[in-house]
C-alpha cells in the first residue's frame, strides 16, 4: 500500500499550517512507498537550496523506514551506521525526514521539510505526518 495524492495533500496542507505557527517558510516534499515523489510544496519566500533537501528527507525517511534525525544519530564517527549518507546518491542524516504511516501503522510513505532549523524542520513534518495516519 502506498500513500495517496489526497493523502499526501492532507500532509502538506497541515505541514503548512503548522509552518505558519512557527512563523517559518518551508519546502515541504511527500514521497510514496516506492520514495517516488507524490506532492511537494515551497511557501512563498522559501530557500531555494532547501528543495531537494526536503525531497531527499523525505526519501531518506522512508528508505530507512525512521526519522532523519535518528539516522543522523547513528551515522555520527564511531555510529553503526556511520558513512551512510554516502549512499543511495546522497541521504540527508539530520531532522526533518518522517516515516507516514496508515491507520495500521504500515509505512505508506514520508514527508520531508526544510527551510528552517532541523528543530522546526522536524516538528513540521511530524505535523504533516499525523495528518495521515
Amino acid at each position: 500500500m502506498s500513500i495517496t495524492l489526497a493523502q499526501a495533500q492532507k500532509a502538506i496542507a497541515a505541514a503548512v499550517a503548522h509552518s505558519g505557527k512557527a512563523e517559518t517558510k518551508m519546502n515541504i516534499a511527500v514521497v510514496d512507498a516506492g520514495m517516488n515523489l507524490v506532492a511537494f510544496a515551497r511557501e512563498d519566500s522559501a530557500w531555494l537550496g532547501s528543495i531537494d533537501i526536503s525531497i531527499k528527507k523525505a526519501r531518506t525517511a522512508r528508505g530507512f523506514d525512521m526519522d532523519t534525525g535518528v539516522i543522523g544519530g547513528l551515522s555520527q564517527p564511531g555510529g553503526s551506521l556511520y558513512g551512510i549518507e554516502h549512499s543511495n546518491g546522497g541521504l540527508i542524516t539530520f531532522p526533518g525526514g518522517v516515516p507516514i504511516k496508515d491507520a495500521s501503522g504500515n509505512v505508506i510513505g514520508a514527508i520531508g521539510v526544510s527551510g528552517s532549523t532541523v528543530e522546526n524542520d522536524h516538528a513540521v513534518a511530524s505535523a504533516g505526518a499525523a495528518a495521515v495516519g
